[in-house]
C-alpha cells in the first residue's frame, strides 16, 4: 500500500429514502458516535426475520439479502475505501484502509489513536523481524496486532478492522525503498512469514484448519504482483510495466501470495500500481480471478492500491475512458477501490453498459462477507466473541516484551574481529556515542508505524550502562551533507570505547523513494574512518537501515572491530542494541537479503529477470540466481557462540523405486524430468521424508540460533534455470551453552526439489539433489 500520495476527493453517491427513519427505529441501531461505542449493525431488538441480521443463517444468504435491499446508488457508494453509512438499513460507515505492518498504526483512515488509546505496540520493521528466521515469533507478533486492533475497535476508536498488511513482495533489488517492509528476498521464507503473520492477525491457529466465518481482524497481502519499484531515475510505480517471464512468476513473484492464500487463509489481497506484461494488475482477470480465486481458492476481498484505478486511465492510458477503467477492474475481480474513482464513475459506467449491476453485486458480496466475518453485523461486538478484548490489552507488558524479543532476535552481527564485542560494563569507563541515528527515537520505527507504547533511544540506554558517556551526532542526518567531524574525533580520542550509529533513514528509503547508490550517503564513510583512526581501539559500527548498504570499507578496516545491523528495530530497539553490545543478549539474526557491492547499481532496476544471463553480463538477482561478488551473503550472521550442525537421519539415496515414478519420466531439450502435476498429490505425499539435524551450541553463551536447510543442484549453470541453491526449511532454536538438540524438517521433493520451467511448469530433474545444513549435506537421486 498505498497512501504514498494524496488520494483524490471521494465522490460518494448516496440516497436516503423516506423509509430510512422508520426502518432504523424498528430494525437496527447505528453505533459509533461516542468514543466508547464501536460501530456495528443489527443491535438488540432487531426482529429475527430480517435475514441479514440472522446469525443462524449462512453468511452467503445474509449478504445476498443485504445486497438485495440496496439501491443502485447505495451499491456504488460502497465501492470506495470510505464506504458511507446506509442509515435506512442501520449500516454504519466503514473505512477499509487501516495499516498494521509492524503494529497497529494510524497511517490509514480507519484507526484513530487520538482518544483514550493513544499508542500501540510498535514492533521492529519487518525486514529485521524476518532476520530471526523464527515463524513462531512472526505468528505471535500477528496475534498481538490482531488483539490490539480489536481492542482499539471495541474502544470506539476505529471505523474498520481491515488492515493492509503484510507486504510480501520479494525484495528483488537492494535499492527498493520499500524492501524494509518485506521479509526479504527468498520466496519460501516470505511465504511462510505471510502465512503465520496473517493467521495471527486473523485469530487463527498457527497451523491447521481455520474457521473461515470468523475473523478477529482482517489481514491483506500486498502488492499483487511483481511490485518492487517506487521511483528509479524518473520511472515511477504508477506507469511501470514489469516484464516478467512465466518462469519467474511461478517460482519467485507469486509463491508468497499463494502461501498467503492457501496456508494463511488471508481475507484480503491488494492489487498493485504497476502493470505486468502490459496489463494493470487491478485489471487482470487471469491474476485476480483465475489465479487467486479459482486456482488458490481465495476467500475474501480484493482492494486496489490507492488511486490505482484512476491511473489505469489517467497515467497509464490503458483504459480509454474513466468508465473503461471502472469496467476493467470490476470485471477482472477487484472489489473495492482505495480512492473515489469507482464511486465517481461507477454510475456512468453502468449507464453506458460497460458494467452490469451483477458486476457490482459480485464485488459487494465479497465486501459485506468480510464485514460479516468480522462480526460487524452481529450486534454490539463487545457482547460477542471478541468483546472481552478491551483497552487494557493494548501496550501490555507482555506485548512490549515481545517487541524487545523481536528486536533482540533480529539483530545481525556482521563482523566481530578480535572479540571486539561484547563490551564489558566494568571494562568501559568512558564511552563515546557518535552518529545521527543514536538519539532519534523516530528513526527506530521505520515506516507505517503508529505511536509506540514507549521509546528509548540507543544513547539513552547506553548512558545507563556507562555513566561517562559523551555524544556527538557527527552528521546532520543520514544525508550527512553537514558534519561535525572534528568534534566527533575529539570525543572518540578521549573515550575508552566508541560506538557509531550510522546507516539510512526514511529520507533515503521509503515509499516513492528508491536509492541510486548502495554506499552510505554523504560524508558518512569519512566520518566513520576519521573516528576509527582517532579511537584508542577498534570501534563498533551499528547500522540502522532497511535495505543493504555496501560497507566493504568497514568490513576490511582493522580499526573497525565489529559491525551490527539493527534494521529499524522498533520501540524497544534501543534496549535490544545495548543488550547485544554488552553481552546481555547473544546475537543470532541472519541476513534475509544479499548485501551487494556498489557495482551492482549498474544493473537497471527495471530488469525483472531473476536468472543470470552470462552472454550479456547480466548477473541475476538474489542468492538463488546472482553470480557475482557480495558484501555479505543471504543467511549470514555471527554469534558470540559457536554452533555445529549435522544430519543424523537421511533418506534412501534414491527415490527411483517409488511405484509409478519411472513411468512419468520425460525428456525435453536434453533434460530428463518428472512433471510435478503428473506425479500427483498422492505420490508427492509418499515421496516426503524427514531430515533430522543435530545442532550443538559449543558456547560460551546461551543463544537463539536459526537452523537453515538448503537444496543445491550440482548443475545450476547448465541453462535449465535452476537456482544455485534454495532455502527449503528453517527453524529457530534456543540452546544453552554446550546444549545439543535435534530438529526435524519435513522434506517434500515435489515442493522442494522442483524447479520452474520457462513456461511455468514445475518439474523435478532426474539426477542428484543435495540437501545442506551448515557444512553437512546428503545426496538424493531421481533416476529413471
Amino acid at each position: 500500500m498505498g497512501g504514498g500520495r494524496a488520494l483524490s476527493s471521494l465522490h460518494v453517491v448516496h440516497v436516503a429514502t423516506a423509509a430510512a427513519a422508520l426502518l432504523l427505529a424498528v430494525l437496527l441501531q447505528l453505533h459509533g458516535g461516542a468514543a466508547s461505542e464501536p460501530p456495528y449493525t443489527c443491535g438488540a431488538g432487531a426482529p429475527p426475520n430480517i435475514p441479514f441480521c440472522d446469525t443462524a443463517l449462512p453468511i452467503d444468504r445474509r449478504v445476498d439479502d443485504l445486497v438485495s435491499r440496496l439501491t443502485v446508488a447505495e451499491k456504488i457508494s460502497q465501492l470506495g475505501d470510505e464506504s458511507p453509512a446506509i442509515p435506512r438499513l442501520g449500516v454504519p460507515a466503514y473505512k477499509w484502509w487501516s495499516e498494521a505492518l509492524h503494529g497497529v498504526a494510524n497511517a490509514g483512515r480507519g484507526i484513530h489513536l487520538d482518544g483514550p488509546l493513544r499508542a500501540a505496540t510498535s514492533f521492529p520493521q519487518v525486514i529485521l523481524t524476518a532476520a530471526s528466521f523464527n515463524p513462531h515469533l512472526w505468528y505471535r507478533i500477528g496475534q498481538v496486532i490482531g488483539v490490539e486492533a480489536r481492542a482499539v475497535y471495541n474502544n470506539g476508536q476505529a471505523e474498520g478492522l481491515t488492515f493492509w498488511a503484510p507486504n510480501i513482495n520479494v525484495f528483488r533489488d537492494p535499492r527498493w525503498g520499500r524492501g524494509q517492509e518485506t521479509p526479504g528476498e527468498d520466496p519460501t521464507m516470505t511465504g511462510k512469514y505471510a502465512a503465520v503473520f496473517v493467521r495471527g492477525v486473523q485469530g487463527y491457529g498457527v497451523a491447521g484448519p481455520v474457521n473461515s466465518t470468523d475473523l478477529e481482524a482482517s489481514a491483506c497481502c500486498k502488492h499483487f504482483t511483481a511490485y518492487d519499484l517506487e521511483n528509479w531515475k524518473g520511472i515511477t510505480r504508477y506507469v511501470y510495466d514489469a516484464k516478467v517471464t512465466a518462469q519467474d512468476l511461478e517460482d519467485t513473484y507469486n509463491p508468497p501470495f499463494k502461501s498467503c492464500v492457501e496456508d494463511g487463509h488471508a481475507s484480503g489481497i491488494m492489487c498493485s500500481y504497476n502493470r505486468v506484461n502490459g496489463v494493470p494488475t487491478c485489471a487482470d482477470y487471469n491474476l485476480l480471478s483465475k489465479t487467486a480465486r479459482q486456482s488458490w481458492g481465495f476467500y475474501g476481498y480484493i482492494t486496489s492500491d490507492c488511486d490505482a484505478v484512476s491511473i489505469i486511465h489517467d497515467a497509464q492510458g490503458y483504459a480509454k475512458t474513466s468508465e473503461d477503467a471502472v469496467a476493467d477492474v470490476l470485471k477482472a475481480g477487484m472489489d473495492v477501490n482505495c480512492g473515489g474513482y469507482v464511486q465517481k464513475y461507477g454510475a456512468s459506467a453502468l449507464q453506458q453498459g460497460k458494467i452490469t449491476e451483477q458486476d457490482i453485486n459480485r464485488a459487494l458480496h465479497n465486501l459485506f462477507t468480510v464485514r460479516m466475518r468480522l462480526g460487524l453485523f452481529n450486534g454490539d461486538p463487545r457482547r460477542n466473541r471478541y468483546g472481552n478484548i478491551g483497552p487494557d490489552q493494548v501496550c501490555t507488558q507482555e506485548h512490549q516484551d515481545l517487541a524487545l524479543e523481536a528486536a533482540q532476535d533480529g539483530i545481525v552481527l556482521l563482523k566481530n574481529d578480535g572479540g571486539a564485542l561484547p563490551l564489558s560494563k566494568s571494562g568501559v569507563a568512558s564511552l563515546a556515542v557518535i552518529g545521527f541515528n543514536a538519539n532519534n527515537a523516530t528513526s527506530l520505527l521505520g515506516n507505517y508505524f503508529g505511536p509506540p507504547c514507549v521509546t528509548v533511544t540507543p544513547l539513552q540506554v547506553l548512558q545507563g550502562y556507562v555513566k561517562d558517556t559523551s555524544f556527538v551526532a557527527g552528521c546532520n542526518s543520514a544525508a550527512c551533507n553537514v558534519t561535525t567531524i572534528p568534534e566527533a574525533v575529539q570525543a572518540a580520542s578521549s573515550a575508552d570505547s566508541v560506538v557509531l550509529f550510522m546507516g539510512l533513514d526514511q529520507n533515503q528509503e521509503r515509499e516513492e523513494v528508491d536509492r541510486l547508490d548502495l554506499t552510505l550517503p554523504g560524508q558518512q564513510q569519512t566520518l566513520i574512518e576519521s573516528v576509527a583512526n582517532a579511537a584508542k581501539k577498534p570501534v563498533i559500527l551499528v547500522l540502522l537501515c532497511g535495505g543493504p548498504v555496501d560497507v566493504s570499507f568497514a568490513k576490511t578496516n582493522p580499526k573497525i572491530g565489529a559491525i551490527l545491523w539493527a534494521g529499524y528495530p522498533g520501540e524497544a530497539g534501543g534496549i535490544a542494541i545495548a543488550q547485544v553490545l554488552f553481552g546481555e543478549h547473544n546475537p543470532g539474526g541472519r541476513l534475509p537479503v544479499t548485501w551487494y557491492p556498489q557495482d551492482f547499481t549498474k544493473v537497471p532496476m527495471t530488469d525483472m529477470r531473476m536468472r543470470a544471463d552470462p552472454a550479456t553480463g547480466y548477473p541475476g538477482r538474489t542468492y538463488r540466481f546472482y553470480r557475482g561478488p557480495t558484501v555479505f551473503n543471504f543467511g549470514y550472521g555471527l554469534s558470540y557462540s559457536k554452533y555445529s550442525h549435522r544430519f543424523v537421519t537421511k533418506p534412501p539415496p534414491s527415490m527411483s523405486n517409488v511405484a509409478g515414478l519411472k513411468a512419468l519420466a520425460t525428456t525435453a531439450g536434453g533434460v530428463a524430468t518428472y512433471d510435478v502435476e503428473a506425479i500427483g498429490s498422492e505420490t508427492c505425499d509418499r515421496l516426503k521424508f524427514p531430515a533430522v539435524v543435530r545442532v550443538q551450541n559449543h558456547g560460551p553463551m546461551d543463544g537463539k540460533h536459526p537452523v537453515l536447510v538448503f537444496l543445491r543442484w550440482p548443475n545450476a549453470t547448465d541453462g535449465s534455470g535452476r537456482p544455485a541453491r534454495q532455502l527449503i526449511g528453517f527453524q529457530s532454536l534456543h540452546l544453552r551453552a554446550t546444549q545439543t538438540a535435534h530438529v526435524e524438517f519435513e522434506v517434500s521433493p515435489c515442493k522442494h526439489f522442483s524447479r520452474a520451467t520457462e513456461d511455468g511448469r514445475k518439474v523435478i530433474d532426474q539426477g542428484s539433489h543435495f540437501v545442506m545444513v551448515g557444512d553437512d549435506e546428503f545426496e538424493m537421486s531421481f533416476m529413471a
